[in-house]
């Protein structure tokens, strides 16, 4: 069956409108279809927190490959959010591991909070007090602050707004202190001396940012890049799911993805469909705890 797939257009959900995210995958899609032979053809379905588009693809589509899609860490975190009839470890088949966002957090650069340190000493000695944006309630940048918040000992407010671009402006017009966005989303106004970057929460430092510290050697243990990928139906034969992986394994390690992935400030993250799955056990139940520290867990 891998030698017969695919002998026609591959359908690829990705759960975003016009963006960083949709973007990354069109070209991952471009390359991948090299190695496949036939295109993949793109189609944008949001809503739902970056829900809806897998779980109607999931639901609907053949377990063939024909259809498969985008996959976020909103898969593992919207159960635990709001009431939901699909489980996100039985309803798909965890096809491969892309890459991820380089979270961080940012203030105008006349800002008295020159650092991490700063915005947390303020935070304290003003509790309440200190306001951040983010893209959205429960997103990963609204609970990777209540988790720095719950680590540091501070409270803050959060102010949720419909994207990241509103979240720049607003820190821009002063209506919020501060936020947290993808690197890419601020990188201009930052090298415009705009907006000041405070720290980033990957692993390791960005060598294109060397002076930006991340949370972990501030002395926070909190790592987060909120990986993306790519996931199937459930039960799709095992010859198909090596083969999209193979090709999207392929595309991920060409130069042209690499240049987007600088461009765009985010990590190659490549997880095995064996790696993929077993990381979604574990984040789920991470996920689990960052929407409990944040209030936002549902109730029974």
């Amino acid at each position: 069956m891998a030698q017969e797939f695919p002998t026609r257009p591959i359908t690829l959900v990705v759960p975003y409108s016009a963006g960083p995210t949709d973007a990354q995958y069109r070209k991952l899609a471009e390359l991948a279809s090299r190695s496949l032979g036939q295109p993949i053809v793109i189609e944008n379905k949001p809503g739902g927190n970056g829900t809806i588009g897998p779980v109607q693809m999931a639901r609907l589509a053949k377990p063939d490959g024909y259809t498969v899609a985008a996959s976020t860490v909103s898969l593992l975190r919207q159960p635990h959010m709001q009431p939901v009839d699909w489980n996100p470890l039985n309803e798909f088949t965890w096809i491969i591991g892309l890459g991820g966002y380089t979270f961080a957090i940012a203030v105008r650069d006349d800002s008295p909070l020159k650092s991490l340190k700063d915005m947390i000493v303020w935070a304290k000695a003003n509790p309440g007090q200190l306001t951040y944006g983010t893209p959205g309630q429960g997103s990963s940048l609204h609970l990777l602050m209540e988790a720095l918040a719950h680590q540091a000992g501070f409270q803050a407010v959060h102010v949720p707004f419909k994207g990241g671009g509103e979240t720049t402006t607003a820190m821009l017009g002063g209506h919020v202190m501060v936020t947290l966005n993808n690197v890419g989303s601020v990188i201009t106004q930052a090298e415009a001396r705009k907006v000041r970057i405070l720290n980033i929460f990957d692993a390791e430092r960005l060598s294109r940012l060397p002076d930006v510290p991340t949370s972990k050697e501030l002395g926070y243990d909190i790592i987060y890049s909120s990986p993306y990928g790519l996931v199937g139906p459930r039960n799709m034969p095992g010859a198909v799911v090596k083969r999209l992986h193979d090709a999207f394994k392929t595309a991920m390690e060409t130069p042209d993805n690499k240049a987007l992935l600088d461009n765009l400030y985010q990590v190659p993250w490549y997880r095995s469909t064996e790696q993929y799955t077993k990381w979604t056990v574990e984040a789920y139940q991470q996920e689990r705890r960052f929407v409990e520290r944040a209030g936002l867990l549902k109730q029974p």
